[in-house]
């Protein structure tokens, strides 16, 4: 995690100048245990399938990641001077943990992964992301997904 005065300007001043909303109330939602729950990955790598259009910059879109996709097949299209590739190059599992998942599966520890994942440009203005959230909730809610994992980048 970059730390903001390792971060070159101006982008330094943009992240400590972003407000932060005050919620009035806490959400809270309890679910099944986790050994009976499953879980999605939603990463803002900007993943991409091969052969796809990298997400154009401040892009508020999501895409829909099949669970099946082989790693040769995904890409990463995050575009940051601030991000560094090499643990992605070395292991897909730190920005798409779904070998990780795979593994708890594997040990009773989670009840399942999704079929579907989500990726998103993490550098983009929460405001532009709405509608591409009410297409993550919709496809959470019709999979019937209890949890999801989010992985920033």
């Amino acid at each position: 995690m970059a730390r903001p005065e390792d971060i070159p300007q101006p982008t330094r001043d943009a992240v400590l100048n972003l407000p932060c909303p005050a919620f009035e109330t806490t959400p809270f939602v309890s679910g099944p245990p986790l050994s009976e729950r499953r879980i999605a990955i939603l990463t803002s790598a900007a993943l991409i399938k091969r052969g796809d259009q990298p997400f154009p910059f401040g892009s508020g879109e999501v895409r829909f990641l099949p669970a099946d996709i082989a790693p040769n097949d995904l890409l990463l299209s995050h575009v940051s001077i601030n991000f560094d590739r090499a643990g992605w190059q070395r292991d897909i599992n730190v920005v798409f943990p779904i070998d990780r998942l795979r593994d708890l599966v594997a040990t009773g520890e989670i009840g399942g992964v999704a079929d579907t994942h989500y990726t998103v440009m993490g550098s983009t203005d929460p405001a532009a992301m709405e509608a591409a959230v009410d297409q993550i909730a919709g496809q959470l809610k019709q999979e019937r997904i209890d949890s999801v994992l989010l992985t920033p980048v």
